[in-house]
């Protein structure tokens, strides 16, 4: 068997990472928490992380395989659900334009009101995008320390 499998084995709990119930676990089943949770074979491995707190919708899916006594693995990192990321990345913007249409019909005396509640909504829109790059980042690089793969 070969390291990186025996890796997989120790650091991934089994299951659907694109199960909407996959990640809420109130009580492990199996010892310490997994770091990694996901499904593996003798080529492929879907994974993400497995945590009750810090959720991502960011899955790592790749191949492994053995050439000339050496582990290759190619991999990618896609979000899980089309429609969470385009919720997270286009709500702050439709917020924004009905908080507007909002004002411009019903509250025309709160002009200062809706530049505040417009700066807050685009610091917003701007933290929510940096805030599901930063995870998935955080996600890729968790992988690659606890694989040790070298780019």
């Amino acid at each position: 068997m070969s390291e990186f499998r025996r890796r997989l084995i120790d650091n991934t709990e089994i299951g659907s990472p694109k199960a909407a119930l996959g990640q809420v676990r109130v009580f492990p089943l199996s010892g310490a928490v997994k770091p990694f949770y996901g499904f593996f074979d003798d080529n492929n491995f879907s994974l993400t992380v497995n945590s009750l707190k810090a959720s991502t919708y960011y899955i790592i899916n790749g191949k492994y395989k053995i050439v000339n006594d050496r582990v290759t693995v190619e991999y990618i990192v896609e979000a899980g659900n089309k429609y969470q990321q385009f919720w997270s990345h286009y709500s702050p913007i439709i917020l924004i334009v009905a908080i507007n249409i909002f004002f411009l019909f019903f509250a025309r005396g709160l002009r200062r009101a809706s530049t505040i509640v417009n700066l807050f909504l685009l610091f917003l829109a701007f933290y929510s995008r940096w805030y599901e790059e930063r995870k998935r980042q955080k996600l890729e690089k968790k992988f690659i320390n606890i694989f040790e793969i070298k780019r």
